[in-house]
């Protein structure tokens, strides 16, 4: 008799008719997928293309292309490109993103590994690289080189696993309620400056219901399109200004010309000294990776029902296909900085898929979205931009810490990863109280007894120690001036 781990998705495959409620159905879904590890995985023969699927795969366009703008913009400012250089790079960013990795990687290829998006903390930096003398393409190559070291060695799933439950929920609770905060915060400044005060607290309190109405009656995967475009109608109807900017178009597709002297970004290709001068930053970004994949993961294994750890994130393929897409991204002139896509995994984890199938509806509105530039003005208008942000990754992601803090224990290493996050920020938060619980001086003693030293002391302690150095080289810890 064959088991059923040994049938195939299709012959366990059962029709949505056949439960009773639609949950049930794709729980069902989840737990007969078994995808081929960098193999050829097709649609309908190893997965399903749901109406679900549409969700993240929105939030995912939006969050892209707010993401990829922040970060160009941030380059653009510090190197003195125009406005035209911004939205040329981002509608080339979206295409490379779209046609050429998410759907060959995350949907055929290998569907364990996360899409590659946006490495959010480092906008931020992006002025104190240009300080230093880096050069993008330099610091593409390097994040690349460093990210495909630490794939390779099984790094960033062995520090996922060191990590504690306390950790993992602190993390999730600092990232979820200062994004909450900031994202409030600018919407309420974009509403002051606009002359239209007004909005931001009808939107935010109409949101407000609509979430929790969503929460009550299990309908949560709804909430980014729903709210998003409720937020938008609501703040054209109270005389928010509004219109379409970018026109249809194809970016220039030639390496050479975004990296030429007097074209694209004007700054050649980098030399010898403009590698050293990026090495710090490129350590720190690799570094970053590791809580931030952490969270992603975490999102999917509470989400998901058990019997699904088939479908879970790979996050050492997931940082294998990042670093792939950061150094041939920055090679054809893109100016994105990669990570794992947060804005496509928490929202498919909230409405129980898996990664293929919002995958290929990711590839195809990223591509759509860049030719046509018009749903690029709609994705980032202020708030369209701030509540699928809001409902989309920060709420569920204090939501998610909040469920994993469960006893008196757990709560105290929450409690020191959130203040070590506030202190100086999450990458540090993370390394400080992984170690600190690992050698048991918080969190769970038990726990700790059951760890060999170099999970409790040896492996903790050196990375650590290269968050410390990182950090302080690039001016990131307070108090103490950067070398760079």
């Amino acid at each position: 008799m064959v088991g059923k781990n040994e049938k195939s998705y299709v012959e366990q495959r059962k029709k949505a008719s056949e439960f009773r409620t639609r949950a049930e159905y794709l729980d069902h879904e989840l737990t007969i997928m078994k995808f081929r590890r960098w193999g050829i995985n097709l649609p309908f023969r190893d997965y399903s293309i749901e109406i679900e699927d549409v969700v993240p795969a929105l939030a995912a366009t939006i969050g892209k292309v707010v993401m990829v703008t922040a970060m160009v913009a941030a380059f653009a400012d510090q190197y003195a490109l125009s406005p035209a250089f911004v939205a040329e790079n981002v509608r080339y960013e979206m295409l490379i993103a779209g046609a050429l990795f998410v759907m060959l990687f995350s949907a055929f290829l290998n569907p364990n590994t996360n899409l590659a998006g946006t490495h959010g903390p480092m906008i931020p930096l992006i002025p104190i690289v240009a300080v230093a003398g880096g050069h993008p393409l330099a610091l593409g190559i390097l994040i690349g080189l460093f990210g495909l070291t630490l794939a390779i060695t099984k790094g960033g799933s062995k520090l996922m696993n060191l990590t504690g439950i306390g950790v993992r929920g602190g993390l999730l609770i600092y990232l979820g309620a200062v994004g909450l905060t900031g994202q409030i915060g600018k919407l309420g400044k974009w509403a002051t400056g606009g002359g239209v005060d007004a909005v931001s607290f009808v939107v935010i309190g109409v949101t407000v219901l609509v979430y929790a109405y969503l929460a009550r009656i299990q309908k949560r995967w709804l909430a980014i399109p729903l709210c998003s475009a409720i937020a938008g109608i609501l703040a054209f109807m109270m005389g928010a200004d509004f219109s379409f900017s970018t026109p249809p178009g194809l970016p220039h597709f030639d390496p050479m010309w975004w990296w030429g002297t007097d074209t694209g970004w004007k700054m050649g290709l980098p030399n010898m000294g403009h590698f050293i001068a990026v090495i710090p930053f490129a350590i720190l970004a690799v570094a970053m990776w590791s809580p931030d994949y952490l969270g992603h993961r975490v999102f999917q294994e509470l989400s998901y029902p058990e019997g699904a750890e088939n479908v879970l994130m790979d996050v050492d393929d997931t940082m294998m296909v990042a670093s792939v897409r950061q150094t041939i991204g920055s090679c054809l002139g893109g100016g994105n900085i990669a990570s794992s896509w947060g804005t496509y995994m928490i929202p498919a984890a909230i409405a129980k898929r898996p990664i293929p199938g919002g995958a290929i509806l990711t590839g195809i509105f990223c591509v759509v979205a860049g030719i046509l530039g018009y749903p690029m003005d709609l994705a980032m208008w202020e708030p369209v931009l701030r509540v699928a942000l809001i409902v989309g990754v920060f709420l569920p992601l204090l939501e998610a810490g909040m469920q994993m803090v469960s006893n008196h224990k757990d709560s105290q290493s929450a409690g020191t990863c959130i203040f070590a996050c506030a202190f100086v920020n999450p990458v540090f938060g993370w390394a400080a109280a992984m170690l600190l619980d690992n050698l048991g001086l918080i969190g769970d003693t038990k726990r700790a007894k059951t760890l060999t030293w170099n999970e409790k002391l040896v492996i903790p302690g050196a990375m650590f120690v290269v968050c410390i150095v990182s950090l302080g080289l690039v001016g990131q810890l307070p108090g103490i001036p950067g070398i760079f």
